[in-house]
């Protein structure tokens, strides 16, 4: 039963720890795919005397068009701003999250129309008062109705609808049904702002995303005369998320594996009572020609056999727990990790092994005439 239940604790946290992992790979896989994020400032803590170099500067609009006429590493740039706002209509009227961009976010954030059309190309300067609705906003405010056309009031300025988003819901909490998108140019009006809130770009590959991170460091830093801005890259905030999690999954699980020394512990007192119990066996078997490590393999394969039994229901109880867990999270898979697996059932025979190994050793080394008369 120690076992069993060793092993089910061991095998369920990593389980945990890997969907962990997969969700999360998932949520930045819903962000775009290889993209280097620029934000404005550095994250770096500086020495005396080191702020002396005029501030920050806003990242602006030539900043994205430097950036993608100068790297040939970067593929699709989308300068992004944000603020939130009410939009209003029909006397409705509720708070969203309105982003200020191109035609290139939505290619980035893989984001799709349902209906209409999303934010045309064009110069981000001289952007149409048009916007793009998320599937949440569109529900609540139009209902059944359809918006295409209609004009609401963002921040009591008026936009026309052009177009609502494809239901894509939450991406590291982010949720893209309550957005609301606009162009760039109309929001950084709407809002008053200088600068953005930062840049979005997008490399080929996963191969160019290093070269493009060089490129558009030189090229900013060129462009500022310093280096005050930031590169965020999605492998970097990956890595990061894994990291914790892994450490978080070893830790439980050796946690967990503690357990199996117990049982372990266990294994051994019953071996030592049934050693007791089988005296006169073992005095018999001596008896009848059986050798020291005849006796000895005999009662470490019953500690095996033992571990493999508590082995084998602890994965048969594990499994069923994660199909149990998989069904009540449908979004968050719960799988069996096969090294793991491998893992803990090693473990657990090699602990019933070590453990089985001293109750062994004293029957096999039991005087036969002792044995025959039942002496302990």
């Amino acid at each position: 039963m120690a076992v069993a239940i060793g092993v089910t604790a061991v095998l369920l946290l990593t389980a945990l720890g890997e969907g962990a992992k997969r969700y999360v790979t998932g949520q930045f896989a819903g962000m775009g795919t290889n993209l280097v994020i620029v934000l404005p400032g550095r994250t770096e803590t500086f020495g005396v005397g080191s702020g002396i170099s005029g501030g920050t500067r806003d990242l602006t609009l030539e900043d994205c068009e430097a950036l993608l006429r100068r790297c040939p590493a970067v593929v699709d740039v989308a300068p992004v701003t944000v603020g939130t706002a009410s939009v209003e209509f029909g006397g409705l009227h509720r708070d969203v999250l309105v982003a200020g961009s191109t035609a290139a976010y939505a290619r980035m954030r893989d984001l799709h129309a349902s209906a209409g059309q999303l934010l045309p190309p064009g110069d981000p300067r001289r952007g149409e008062p048009v916007v793009v609705l998320g599937s949440k906003v569109r529900r609540e405010i139009f209902g059944s109705d359809n918006p295409l056309g209609r004009s609401v009031r963002l921040a009591r300025a008026r936009f026309r609808v052009i177009g609502v988003l494809e239901p894509k819901g939450q991406s590291l909490g982010f949720d893209f049904d309550e957005l609301v998108l606009v162009p760039v140019g109309q929001a950084m009006r709407l809002f008053n702002q200088s600068g953005l809130f930062r840049i979005m770009t997008q490399a080929a590959s996963a191969q160019d995303v290093a070269g493009a991170q060089k490129q558009i460091r030189a090229v900013l830093a060129d462009r500022h005369r310093d280096e005050d801005f930031t590169l965020v890259t999605q492998d970097a905030m990956l890595k990061s998320f894994r990291s914790i999690i892994d450490a978080l999954t070893l830790a439980l699980a050796g946690i967990a594996a503690i357990s199996l020394a117990v049982a372990g512990i266990g294994i051994m007192n019953v071996m030592l009572v049934s050693v007791s119990e089988r005296t006169a066996e073992v005095g018999l078997l001596k008896a009848m020609g059986a050798g020291r490590r005849q006796i000895l393999a005999l009662f470490l394969a019953e500690a095996l056999l033992l571990s493999a039994l508590g082995a084998a229901a602890g994965l048969t109880l594990g499994l069923v727990l994660m199909r149990l867990a998989s069904g009540v999270f449908p979004g968050f898979t719960v799988e069996p990790s096969l090294a793991w697996t491998a893992a803990v059932v090693t473990l657990a025979l090699t602990a019933g092994g070590l453990f089985g190994l001293s109750p062994a050793r004293r029957a096999a080394g039991m005087p036969a005439v002792d044995a025959l008369r039942g002496k302990r």
